[in-house]
């Protein structure tokens, strides 16, 4: 199957990583189906990157999840490629995080890792083979005093994602997992840090050029896990 036959879908797209790695994969030749919650921002990233089309999409509501996959596969085909790139970034401390808070960065992180993975490989299954990417976060390996509810649900991502590594791996789905270790170089982040030199952040069009190799990877030679930092991150 060649790279214009295939379906790349990428969740949580907005400015930054999720833009960066949909026009990665629509460059490389893949029809790039872009989800996310907020209409307008996807319309007007459909009208910059050719080859895209955008899905409002809540990855953490399960019947939004499924009746999005029907329409992929109804209008476009069957996804080769995830990227599940939502993210809630709920930051804050143990005592003054609500019960909304902690379930609703576990539904975006975790459960929507699950209900969008679930349905992505029985895609996969039918096409023999492909790929699945998380975007995770070095919350994931440590809670801290102000990511109660970030790090809680990046952790089940983790494991979740480790969980279908090894299930669907010998079905010759690569399930793989990303560490972002930093600040992103995008507008938001910037303004907050001004005197910052670029090469102190991320860029998400190399973040992408990673994402995209790891889901292109051969058999025998497959990466679960991959942190990213730039060279002022201490670790």
């Amino acid at each position: 199957m060649s790279n214009s036959d295939r379906i790349c879908a990428v969740t949580g797209v907005g400015p930054g990583n999720g833009a960066s790695i949909s026009r990665k994969f629509a460059e490389e030749g893949y029809r790039v189906v872009m989800l996310a919650r907020s209409v307008e921002r996807l319309q007007d990233l459909e009208k910059q990157i050719p080859n895209s089309v955008s899905i409002p999409t809540n990855v953490g509501d399960p019947e939004a999840v499924r009746k999005t996959f029907e329409t992929i596969r109804k209008e476009l085909g069957k996804v080769s490629v995830l990227v599940h790139n939502a993210g809630s970034g709920q930051f804050k401390e143990f005592l003054n995080t609500s019960p909304e808070d902690f379930e609703q960065s576990w539904r975006v992180n975790a459960l929507g890792l699950f209900l969008c993975g679930q349905e992505a490989a029985k895609d996969m299954l039918e096409l023999e083979g492909g790929a699945i990417v998380a975007i995770g976060a070095t919350a994931s390996w440590r809670g801290g005093i102000k990511t109660a509810p970030f790090a809680s649900a990046k952790a089940a991502q983790r494991s979740l994602a480790q969980s279908m590594a090894k299930s669907l791996g010998p079905q010759n789905i690569h399930v793989s997992y990303v560490i972002i270790d930093g600040m992103i170089n995008f507008t938001p982040t910037r303004a907050n840090f001004p005197d910052r030199p670029d090469d102190a952040f991320l860029n998400p069009d190399r973040i992408a050029d990673t994402v995209f190799s790891l889901a292109h990877q051969d058999r025998t030679a497959w990466t679960f896990e991959l942190d990213l930092r730039p060279y002022v991150e201490r670790w």
